[in-house]
C-alpha cells in the first residue's frame, strides 16, 4: 500500500508533530507532504522521512514570517500531486486536509482542530483593537474566504478522526461531519517522575492569544508566587512587559530540560481553552498535578481532585482562587501518573493502525 501523510508545516515538535512522528513509526514507508520544512527542528524519526515541500518553502523569510503567507496556503496545499497513493492521512489544524486526491485514494484526516482563527477564535485573534489600519479592512474579507474554503475542503475527506470529544463537537458544528475520537499520544517512557521538588509553578506553551498566558501572568503578579514559563511566540514582547520580577521566561528548551522542569514544579498552570492539550499529560506523566481552565480538552485529561484542579471562569480571580485552594491539598504522584498512562504512545499507534486499516478495507470493498 502506497501511503502519504499531509501536514500543515514542519518547523518544530509540538503536539501535532508528535502525532505525526508516532504514525511514521507505524508507516515508515510513507512520504510526508507539507507547506514548509525547517531542517534541524524535527526529531530524528521525522528527519529520516521523505519530505516534500510546497512553493511556500521558497518564499522570502518563509521560516520566520510564514503566517503572513496564510492567503496562499490553500493554493499551496492543492498543488501536491498525490496520484498513485492508496492512502493519504492528513494531520490538519490549518489547510492539510485540503489536499486533492482522486477516487482511487482513501483520505483519512486526523483533525487537530478546525482552523481556529477562522471560526470560534476569530475574535481572540482579530477582534476589538487587535488589528489596525488597512488590516482592519482586509483581514475580515480574507478570513471569510478561508472560512468558506475550510468548510468546502472538508468534503474532500473520506473519514475524520478527532483528537478529542471537544474537537469532534467543533467538526460537527463547522463541517457537519461525524468523526471518531482517538486521543493523541504522550511519551510516558520519556516523561517519568523524578526526585526533588521546586518551589515554582510552570507553564509550557506557545505564546498565542488563545493560550491565555496573559491571564496566568496577571494572576501570579497578584499572588506573588514564582512562575516559570517555557515557550515562545508572537505574544512574547507583550507578555514580558506584563510580568513582574518573580515570573521568569526560559524560552524554548530541549525536551530533557523541559522534563526536568516538569518533575520539580509544584503544578502546571494551563490557563487556556485547548482542543486537547498535551502538556497537562506530560506533566501528569512526571507525577505533577495540573491547574487548568475548566473548558476544552483538559476536561478529558485532568481528573478533578485526583490529578489536578479546575478553575471555572477565564478570570484572574478564578485562577487565583484555584491556586490558593491547591496550596491546601495533597496529590499522589502514582495516581497522577496512572492517568497519563491511559494516553500512552503505544496505545495511540495501535488504535490508529486498527482504525486506518479498517477504513481502507471499507473504502475499497
Amino acid at each position: 500500500m502506497k501511503i502519504a501523510f499531509a501536514h500543515d508545516w514542519l518547523n518544530g515538535m509540538r503536539g501535532g508533530e508528535r502525532c505525526l512522528e508516532a504514525l511514521c513509526e507505524v508507516y515508515p514507508q510513507a512520504t510526508i507532504y507539507t507547506l514548509l520544512h525547517e531542517q534541524g527542528n524535527l526529531s530524528p524519526a521525522l528527519s529520516r522521512m521523505r519530505i516534500q515541500t510546497s512553493f511556500v518553502q521558497k518564499l522570502p523569510l518563509a521560516f520566520k514570517k510564514y503566517r503572513h503567507y496564510l492567503p496562499l496556503f490553500p493554493t499551496a496545499i492543492e498543488q501536491f500531486d498525490l496520484r498513485g497513493y492508496d492512502l493519504v492521512v492528513s494531520l490538519s489544524h490549518c489547510v492539510a486536509k485540503g489536499v486533492l486526491t482522486g477516487p482511487g485514494t482513501c483520505h483519512i484526516c486526523y483533525i487537530l482542530t478546525p482552523m481556529r482563527y477562522a471560526w470560534d477564535l476569530y475574535q481572540d485573534y482579530f477582534g476589538g483593537k487587535k488589528i489596525h489600519g488597512l488590516r482592519k479592512w482586509i483581514v475580515p474579507f480574507l478570513i471569510n474566504y478561508l472560512r468558506t474554503w475550510d468548510a468546502a475542503s472538508s468534503n474532500r475527506v473520506d473519514y475524520f478522526i478527532a483528537i478529542s470529544e471537544h474537537v469532534a463537537r467543533r467538526v460537527r458544528k463547522y463541517y457537519r461531519r461525524e468523526c471518531e475520537v482517538i486521543y493523541p499520544p504522550v511519551d510516558t517512557q520519556f516523561y517519568t517522575p523524578g526526585s526533588g521538588d521546586g518551589d515554582y509553578f510552570l507553564i509550557v506553551s506557545a505564546f498565542a492569544p488563545y493560550k491565555r498566558i496573559d491571564l496566568a501572568i496577571e494572576a501570579f503578579n497578584r499572588l506573588k508566587l514564582p512562575l516559570k514559563i517555557i515557550g515562545k511566540g508572537q505574544e512574547e514582547k507583550a507578555l514580558k512587559r506584563l510580568a513582574q520580577g518573580h515570573i521568569e521566561f526560559l524560552g524554548t528548551l530541549p525536551d530533557q530540560e523541559v522534563r526536568d522542569y516538569y518533575r520539580k514544579c509544584r503544578a502546571l498552570i494551563f490557563p487556556g481553552e485547548e482542543d486537547f492539550g498535551l502538556t497537562p499529560l506530560e506533566a501528569q506523566a512526571t507525577g505533577r498535578p495540573v491547574i487548568a481552565y475548566a473548558r476544552g480538552g483538559a476536561l478529558e485529561t485532568v481528573v478533578e481532585g485526583v490529578t489536578g484542579l479546575f478553575f471555572p471562569e477565564p478570570t484572574v480571580e478564578s485562577l487565583c482562587q484555584a491556586v490558593q485552594r491547591f496550596e491546601h491539598l495533597n496529590f499522589e504522584k502514582s495516581k497522577i501518573r496512572d492517568q497519563a498512562l491511559r494516553f500512552s504512545k503505544e496505545r495511540f499507534k495501535q488504535e490508529m493502525k486498527v482504525y486506518i486499516e479498517g477504513k481502507v478495507k471499507e473504502y475499497f470493498s
